[in-house]
């Protein structure tokens, strides 16, 4: 809520200094209400097109197990369940919908933002937008050409150790390769939204230097979280590149304030020099 409430006085002090009228605090939860809205709008209608072509995207998931197993992938997905073909293609539908429609979704977010932003911060927003969207295919496309297959074969193999044959659900296997993917994709946002965040003031390095313990603390609940053993080995696996990731943004920020306040220094050192054109003559 604490977050919320900085956002808005952001808002606030920025129409203040537009000359326009501040809003009240159900105004601005009014404005979040109509971004929700459009948000959820969105994803819907994504959600419905993929679902029209689920039969594509399913062939499209199965790749990763196809390049880890070979020939064995054709026996290795199951249904257990008669209906389990219609839940799956729901779950499909839902995270091809979020990554089809993330362009549209973060820019949502970003209009929302856009008030409290000043004018020179706005012109940032649509670039943003566009690395962020850019940084999430590379991750999604990281995990669907190289981690899946290689996370695939050493579990397939690691079961065929142990004289057990590796049968997957559709469910299991589609809703594995779904969540990882979106997973690593979102964590190569971290970037884009914590430079944003402090561009517009609502995270600092000295904020952050200070959080750095519960940050790698994060990092390891997240790194359990898409690992997709509970093994110690995959869960350091997962959790040293989120740490190294979190540990240059902090720095990344750090030489962009150091930057920003050079730049300030610079343009109040312009400002204090008087003008010749403008001395009073001399008798």
């Amino acid at each position: 809520m604490w977050f919320l409430k900085k956002l808005f006085k952001k808002r606030d002090e920025s129409a203040a200094a537009d000359g326009e009228e501040v809003k009240p605090f159900l105004d601005h939860l009014e404005d979040l209400r109509w971004t929700l809205i459009k948000m959820i709008t969105t994803l819907g209608i994504a959600m419905v097109v993929a679902f029209a072509f689920r039969k594509e995207i399913a062939t499209a998931l199965a790749y990763p197990l196809t390049v880890a197993l070979g020939k064995e992938s054709v026996s290795t997905l199951i249904s257990i369940n008669p209906i389990e073909s219609v839940t799956m293609s729901f779950t499909l539908s839902f995270y091809t919908g979020i990554v089809a429609s993330f362009p549209l979704l973060f820019f949502f977010l970003a209009e929302f933002v856009l008030p409290a932003l000043t004018k020179k911060e706005r012109k940032y927003v649509l670039p943003a937008v566009g690395i962020g969207f850019f940084l999430f295919l590379i991750g999604v496309l990281l995990c669907y050409f190289f981690v899946l297959p290689t996370t695939l074969r050493w579990l397939h193999d690691d079961a065929a150790s142990l004289g057990v044959k590796s049968s997957w659900t559709m469910s299991q296997y589609y809703g594995f390769v779904t969540h990882l993917s979106i997973a690593v994709g979102l964590i190569c946002e971290l970037p884009v939204v914590m430079v944003t965040l402090s561009g517009i003031g609502l995270l600092s390095y000295e904020w952050l230097k200070g959080m750095r313990t519960y940050g790698h603390a994060i990092a390891l609940v997240l790194a359990g979280i898409i690992s997709p053993t509970p093994d110690l080995f995959m869960l350091i696996i997962f959790a040293l590149p989120i740490m190294a990731l979190f540990e240059g943004c902090i720095w990344l920020i750090w030489a962009l304030e150091k930057r920003r306040a050079r730049l300030e220094a610079q343009e109040q050192a312009k400002a204090s020099i008087p003008d010749d054109d403008h001395h009073e003559p001399i008798d």
